[in-house]
């Protein structure tokens, strides 16, 4: 008993325990989210661009903010598509800053962003989407029965689910970079943005 109370008076001499900090609350909603991370890129932007002088329209600030050719980083996708960016311009800083890893989020940020056209690409696969995409290229331009009667849009309806399930599963080790990097900006920008007004977007919410 005495111990345990010899303990208790020591950890009082030793004063007032300090605060941890707490880390920003983070938005609940996944558009006030997106938001956060935009606002926090402008800033982290716009923090770059002063540094290097480039203010005003000019072919010199769009090269301080896009990079200069040629791009160093490049995906091609399953659509036979080829996305490339720069690593030397003040929006590569800012990706860098918030995902920690520019090449890893730009391949898992294209491919994420990407997964319903392949997944409509491959609908022409099927025999009876390519029928259907033949009737609708038959019918004259701006007949909408003669499109409604090709089937297509039901058929698409019907298929994409599938197919957008196969390609998701074929990329879950892409979407989980894309997660978890996306989560990292979340906190970096919340740090980033604490204490400064909660980023809004205007205009009506997009249905």
């Amino acid at each position: 008993m005495a111990t345990v109370l010899a303990m208790l008076l020591a950890g009082a001499c030793d004063g007032p325990t300090r605060p941890v900090p707490t880390a920003p609350a983070l938005p609940a909603s996944e558009r006030a989210r997106a938001d956060l991370i935009r606002a926090a890129q402008q800033v982290l932007v716009d923090r770059c661009m002063t540094a290097r002088g480039a203010s005003g329209p000019s072919a010199s600030q769009e090269d301080a903010l896009f990079g200069t050719a040629p791009a160093e980083l490049e995906v091609t996708l399953a659509t036979g598509h080829t996305v490339r960016t720069h690593t030397d311009g003040c929006l590569a800083q800012a990706h860098r800053y918030l995902y920690g890893d520019q090449a890893r989020w730009f391949r898992a940020e294209v491919t994420v962003n990407n997964l319903r056209p392949e997944a409509q690409a491959r609908l022409k696969e099927d025999p009876r989407y390519r029928a259907a995409l033949a009737r609708r290229a038959a019918c004259p331009e701006e007949d909408t029965r003669c499109a409604r009667d090709s089937g297509l849009d039901g058929l698409r309806a019907r298929l994409e689910p599938a197919r957008l399930a196969a390609v998701r599963a074929e990329h879950r080790d892409d979407i989980a970079t894309y997660e978890q990097l996306r989560d990292r900006a979340l906190h970096r920008a919340a740090r980033l943005l604490a204490g400064r007004p909660t980023p809004h977007r205007k205009g009506p919410t997009p249905s």
